[in-house]
């Protein structure tokens, strides 16, 4: 498995980011039970993990989309990282609300990108994919070409990776859910036999323990 993603995780953990709770699942806004919980904005407030994701999102859009000429963040996970990537590479910067404003403008793209600039979406977590695709949408209408999208975790649900696929979107991630899941064991952050019902969950998450509801 990619060292990096392995190492990423193992940071969202250390700062817990990253929570897995087999034995007590978490609730999600959707209403769906879940064994984990990831907080990328944790991140932010720990200067090492912000410069790390900061430059290895920069290594991602050099070595996968290197025609790269503007950075969009997806509000309002990934404002901050898109901003930082911006800066790194020193590229024009925006970010997409998930819906027009009711006031002034009403932009949903904040901030000012070239008509047909080939734009990377930057985004910091990755579910259904419902949400990320949305601003890919706005982007478009707003007249730039999207070229693919980095972030900095997935879920892999099959769901998110067919609506990609749909859209013609590449993505490409620091770290996903297989990486949490085999350095959580590694490092006994997670009991082994706990590995099963990880993996039991995300391949249906939906329907996961709604038998003990």
């Amino acid at each position: 498995m990619d060292t990096i993603k392995k190492l990423f995780a193992q940071k969202l953990m250390d700062i817990k980011a990253i929570k897995l709770q087999p034995e007590e699942p978490f609730t999600w806004a959707s209403g769906w039970k879940s064994p984990i919980y990831t907080d990328n904005r944790k991140t932010l407030g720990h200067s090492d993990v912000r410069s790390f994701v900061k430059l290895e999102l920069c290594h991602l859009i050099q070595q996968h989309f290197p025609e790269a000429e503007a950075v969009a963040g997806v509000a309002t996970g990934a404002i901050a990282q898109g901003a930082l990537v911006a800066d790194e590479l020193q590229l024009p910067y925006a970010y997409v609300r998930p819906k027009p404003k009711d006031h002034g403008m009403g932009n949903q793209v904040e901030g000012e990108l070239k008509q047909g600039a080939k734009v990377v979406v930057v985004e910091d977590l990755i579910s259904t994919g419902g949400s990320s695709l949305k601003a890919v949408e706005a982007l478009r209408k707003y007249g730039v070409e999207v070229i693919g999208m980095v972030a900095s975790f997935t879920y892999g649900f099959p769901v998110a990776e067919q609506a990609f696929k749909e859209a013609g979107v590449k993505l490409i991630t620091l770290s996903d859910y297989n990486a949490v899941l085999e350095q959580a064991a590694e490092t006994g952050y997670i009991k082994e036999e706990d590995k099963a019902v990880l993996a039991e969950w995300r391949a249906n998450p939906s329907e996961w323990k709604k038998e003990e509801e």
